[in-house]
């Protein structure tokens, strides 16, 4: 993960303890030596947040979160996984890539396989810079919405 990217994962990861603050949040979270991006608990609930820049294949991110799952390797009564997709995986001609098609498709199965897995796909509206490139001048402000947009979720009990 670039430098960019992971001022981003700990601004999200900020926020989302600000928001909060009786949960416990942390970035490089580890199930089982497995990172994930940003993981949270509150109370019964495990949060787990995969922040797709440009991955060649962000299903395998979802995957593996729903390996652990199947191995009984994620202690929680309820798991929710955000999988976070900047502009990258959008189409000049409109929608989305397969890329994230196939990801999105890989959490709903799992969603569906697991009882107390919730899956949700969020925009990320920015088009991450590659490495060495000029940050966004907008960045703060893209990673705010996409905060609010998963608060949002933790409080609607993440019907996405």
């Amino acid at each position: 993960m670039g430098k960019f990217a992971k001022s981003v994962q700990n601004y999200i990861c900020e926020s989302l303890t600000e928001h909060y603050p009786t949960g416990s949040w942390e970035p490089e979270f580890s199930i089982s030596g497995t990172p994930v991006d940003i993981g949270g608990k509150k109370v019964d609930h495990l949060y787990l947040v995969e922040l797709e820049w440009r991955r060649a294949d962000p299903a395998d991110n979802a995957a593996k979160i729903f390996r652990h799952l199947q191995a009984d390797r994620v202690e929680a009564e309820q798991v929710t996984f955000f999988q976070i997709f900047t502009d990258y995986y959008k189409l000049s001609h409109g929608g989305v890539s397969s890329k994230r098609k196939n990801a999105e498709f890989v959490g709903e199965i799992a969603a569906q396989t697991f009882g107390k897995l919730s899956y949700c796909a969020v925009d990320f509206y920015m088009n991450p810079p590659k490495r060495g490139e000029k940050w966004p001048d907008t960045w703060k402000e893209a990673t705010d919405k996409t905060v609010t947009t998963l608060c949002n979720e933790i409080e609607l009990k993440n019907t996405c």
